[in-house]
């Protein structure tokens, strides 16, 4: 499947593996910003993401992170965004707390405790082991971006939460990524066994659908049939999983290039992420214009998102973590410190979040401080 960059009018081209701006991207100027081409009409050193050539402050947005023990983490590190934003006045620490709470009741509600118990246990389990939650704080800030609410998002905020974690746990079993640990705790396959943890998982997975159809009220049935539609997608043959089986296959060998690399991750984990603004964005009564500037946001956070993720598991402990470090060093994976090394990807980090942010231009300022403040929690995360 060929992977797309689109190509604005204006435009530069930020190449990750030697930083430069390239004068080629003058040949693209014809194409308009709906227009596609596939990566692989790129020379092969070349980044398939694009800036736009309007500038954007990043002095005027930050963040910090969601749990205290991060926070404390945090102001360890001299560069890490302030929990207050000084200009804007948009207190991020609070605004993710609040909504993570908010998130975790709903999840409370939606995965009673009941027979047979050793299912819902375990699925329980994972589903309320903590995590930061920013795949349903996505799905409530784009929606209210467009000016809906939290109760209309929070069925499918719960429902890409339990997504989600059926994600981590298949993850981690023997047959697929093979970790002991995850949010700082026993993976579910340590602490119920494998039959019991892939049963786990398919439940969620299964009742993430049923959540949404049945709970979401107050919205027109095309939009939730829909947003359905779009979670269906993003966690299926074409998205989570390709990505999951091109990632798996590609353990070992040498000669997985960027290009490759990018069709991992953008459907391995940005699909899911891309699926949670999307979500909210259409649940909202987001326009169509409004649905696809938020979707190039959420691709961009997305493979941001991995690019940190793997730096981390080169430059923190598995206390630090919470989970395994180095395992994709050990597992002989490909990752972007290993092809382009530290520095250029954190360079390419930083573009990523630029990106994201200049997708959110022409919002309301005020409305689109919780994405802009996930972007660049995201970015300066430590965990």
């Amino acid at each position: 499947m060929a992977s797309f960059a689109l190509i604005p009018q204006s435009c530069s081209i930020f190449n990750p593996a030697n930083g430069s701006k390239p004068s080629i991207c003058s040949m693209f100027n014809h194409l308009r910003m709906r227009d596609a081409i596939p990566i692989s009409h790129f020379p092969q050193s070349l980044s398939p993401l694009v800036s736009s050539g309007r500038r954007f402050s990043r002095t005027c947005f930050s963040a910090t992170h969601l749990a205290k023990e991060t926070v404390k983490e945090e102001e360890k590190t001299p560069d890490a965004p302030k929990a207050l934003d000084p200009i804007s006045g948009f207190d991020f620490k609070g605004y993710m707390l609040q909504k993570a709470n908010s998130v975790n009741q709903a999840l409370d509600r939606a995965v009673a405790l009941k027979d047979p118990k050793k299912i819902h246990e375990a699925m329980r389990y994972s589903l309320l082991a903590g995590g930061k939650r920013v795949r349903p704080v996505l799905c409530v800030a784009s929606c209210e971006l467009v000016g809906g609410d939290e109760a209309t998002a929070m069925p499918a905020a719960c429902a890409i939460e339990m997504i989600h974690t059926m994600s981590l746990i298949h993850d981690d079993l023997p047959c697929m990524d093979n970790d002991d640990l995850r949010r700082g705790k026993p993976t579910n396959h340590k602490v119920f066994g494998e039959d019991v943890a892939v049963l786990a998982g398919d439940a969620l997975l299964a009742l993430a659908f049923e959540h949404i159809a049945a709970a979401t009220e107050g919205v027109p049935p095309a939009r939730i049939i829909r947003a359905i539609s779009e979670l269906a997608k993003a966690v299926g043959s074409e998205g989570l999983v390709a990505g999951q089986v091109v990632d798996l296959s590609s353990e070992g060998l040498q000669d997985v290039g960027l290009e490759q690399l990018e069709f991992i991750h953008v459907h391995k984990t940005a699909a899911l992420l891309e699926g949670s603004v999307v979500l909210g964005a259409i649940l909202g009564g987001g326009s169509e214009e409004e649905v696809e500037r938020l979707r190039k946001f959420a691709r961009c956070i997305g493979l941001l998102f991995q690019v940190v993720d793997d730096i981390l598991d080169v430059t923190k402990s598995s206390q630090e973590l919470g989970k395994t470090a180095g395992k994709d060093l050990v597992a002989d994976k490909v990752t972007y410190p290993k092809l382009l090394g530290l520095e250029k990807s954190r360079e390419f980090a930083e573009e990523l979040n630029k990106q994201a942010k200049e997708q959110l231009l022409g919002f309301d300022l005020e409305k689109a401080m919780p994405l802009i403040s996930l972007a660049n929690y995201i970015a300066y995360r430590q965990n």
